[in-house]
């Protein structure tokens, strides 16, 4: 077992937790979207540590795509809305 990984996805579930955890506080959307994103990271690393990433190639890159725009997104909201508050 790789201990990076590991510790990739224990760190993951860690931040979707808090993600959902503050959505459900206040609604924001840029948690969740940050939780989300995690959360598909971490599917990524549970395919890693169950060996399936060999075989899951063009799958991975397109869940880490997603991921990687979801945290887009959950940065243009966060510049958006901080342009409509000034």
């Amino acid at each position: 077992m790789d201990a990076v990984v590991l510790v990739n996805l224990i760190l993951c579930v860690f931040i979707v937790i808090l993600g959902v955890w503050e959505y459900t506080r206040t609604k924001s959307r840029v948690a969740l979207c940050v939780g989300v994103a995690f959360g598909l990271f971490g599917i990524s690393h549970i395919l890693t540590l169950l060996g399936l990433a060999g075989g899951l190639i063009a799958p991975l890159i397109v869940i880490r795509f997603l991921a990687y725009l979801t945290v887009v997104y959950a940065l243009y909201i966060n510049i958006t809305k901080k342009k409509e508050k000034a």
